[in-house]
């Protein structure tokens, strides 16, 4: 089902699970800023401490190990490189990352660098942030950087993890870090989020010739109730272009779909110049999948929060709540999309679209410690099985996939969530930090042994 190829990884973040937030001349990210105020974050939880992996990164590269891991998707925190995000730079956070890059490389585990996964420098924030053009430049230096120091270790590189969520849920619904709630603002970044991928290839590319740079986008097919409803088949169509299409055509044809341009009008007028939109040579797509989006019927502009931001957009909210079993986010289970959106794009974009990873891909459930202080949590196997063989019958229906990175490797900090949702294939318990392995992780190891011989066909629906 697997090529032999196939790479087999897990994947984490910066802010996530590192801690030492002010250690060792770290600067202030807007995600430190976040956390401080009152309300934004579940129990009023932190990444201070998180998962303690600035002090514990040996321990956890010997855990991927052990999982028999081939590949370990991180990000490195851009205030832990450069405090304030201009070109001062702080040498000891570069130390940490190289010292990272040794242990994976002496367990022979490949390092897949994330640039930005979402902790902003303040200073950045307080000029307007991913709002205001000039992060353009700022982020293309520091791509510039992470490349001259480890673009010799580190063959793989994506700029921008999910710059859906960079723009909307920072800047426009405001349920992550900066908090802010303004429809101008969420489209100025989402423009900028496709300049600055574009020209931090370009700046890895001059100073690590032979990277292999891709973006990573956080997708997911809408599903209609009523494929006879005109409204829902707008409605589908308006979050298409606003969750895929806006950066799919940005990136791999360099202009926005007219629907994007319908919808987001003079807000989008106004951020675009020309010769913002380019088409660069993309070496790989990363594609991070949990569920598809249900589209329903009309709802009132006040049903929930974040349809009123939505209305301002095209003047149309939809009832959004899922059908069926969901995880602990309240998201739906839905396997067969993540083979179809790979289908899709295969189709769709032939040529354009370069080697495609799953380089998110997992659930939160509240499984905890049994009496024989085992994790035995079946619903995650269950959801890996299905997704992973969604992945693979993709592969058997033409499309070119290299690899899947699990998320994520250990419980953490999950945003505005907090410590309550646990996304991991390893157990963590926050007070000790020990770290425990579930039942899920047994079973993604043996995944990765047997490239796949262990899934077993489970799904509902493959379309």
């Amino acid at each position: 089902m697997f090529p032999k190829d196939f790479l087999w990884g897990v994947a984490t973040s910066s802010y996530q699970i590192e801690g030492a937030a002010y250690e060792d001349g770290k600067g202030k990210s807007i995600w430190d800023t976040f956390c401080e105020e009152p309300g934004r974050v579940n129990n009023g939880d932190h990444g201070l401490i998180a998962n303690d992996h600035y002090h514990r990164y040996a321990d956890d590269v010997a855990l991927m190990k052990s999982l028999g891991a081939q590949a370990y998707r991180f990000s490195i925190s851009w205030p832990r490189l450069f405090p304030n995000g201009d070109e001062v730079r702080e040498d000891r956070g570069f130390d940490f990352y190289h010292k990272l890059i040794d242990e994976l490389e002496k367990d022979g585990i490949e390092p897949v660098l994330t640039l930005y996964h979402w902790d902003l420098p303040q200073a950045l924030q307080d000029k307007g942030g991913w709002a205001n053009r000039d992060i353009v430049k700022a982020f293309e230096y520091y791509a510039q950087e992470v490349a001259k120091e480890f673009g010799h270790r580190v063959k793989r590189f994506s700029p921008i993890n999910e710059p859906w969520v960079v723009a909307w849920l920072g800047y426009g619904m405001g349920v992550h870090a900066p908090g802010i709630q303004d429809v101008g603002q969420a489209v100025a970044a989402s423009h900028h989020t496709v300049m600055a991928h574009n020209a931090a290839l370009k700046a890895i590319k001059r100073v690590a010739p032979t990277a292999l740079v891709g973006p990573v986008l956080n997708q997911a097919m809408p599903d209609v109730d009523d494929v006879f409803d005109p409204e829902q088949i707008h409605a589908a169509k308006v979050m298409d272009a606003q969750q895929n299409l806006f950066w799919m055509d940005g990136i791999f044809r360099g202009e926005y779909p007219e629907l994007a341009w319908e919808m987001y009008g003079d807000h989008l007028k106004k951020v675009v110049q020309p010769g913002d939109l380019e088409v660069v040579e993309n070496d790989w797509l990363g594609i991070n999948y949990y569920f598809n989006a249900r589209i329903g019927h009309r709802v009132s502009k006040d049903h929930f929060s974040r349809a009123r931001v939505i209305d301002q957009l095209m003047d149309y909210a939809v009832e959004a709540q899922s059908q069926g079993p969901l995880t602990d986010m309240g998201w739906p289970v839905t396997p067969y999309g993540i083979g179809d959106l790979l289908v899709r794009w295969t189709r769709e974009y032939g040529s354009l679209v370069p080697q495609m990873f799953i380089t998110e891909n997992g659930c939160a459930y509240q499984t905890g410690l049994d009496a024989n202080g085992v994790v035995d949590d079946q619903q995650r196997i269950a959801y890996l099985n299905d997704h992973l063989y969604s992945v693979g019958d993709a592969i058997s229906r033409g499309a070119d996939i290299g690899g899947y990175f699990q998320w994520s490797l250990m419980d953490n900090f999950e945003w505005a969530e907090g410590y309550d949702k646990r996304f991991g294939i390893v157990y963590v318990d926050f007070d000790t930090q020990e770290r425990i392995p579930k039942e899920s992780a047994k079973f993604y190891s043996q995944v990765i042994k047997t490239s796949g011989a262990n899934l077993t066909v489970r799904q509902s629906k493959v379309s």
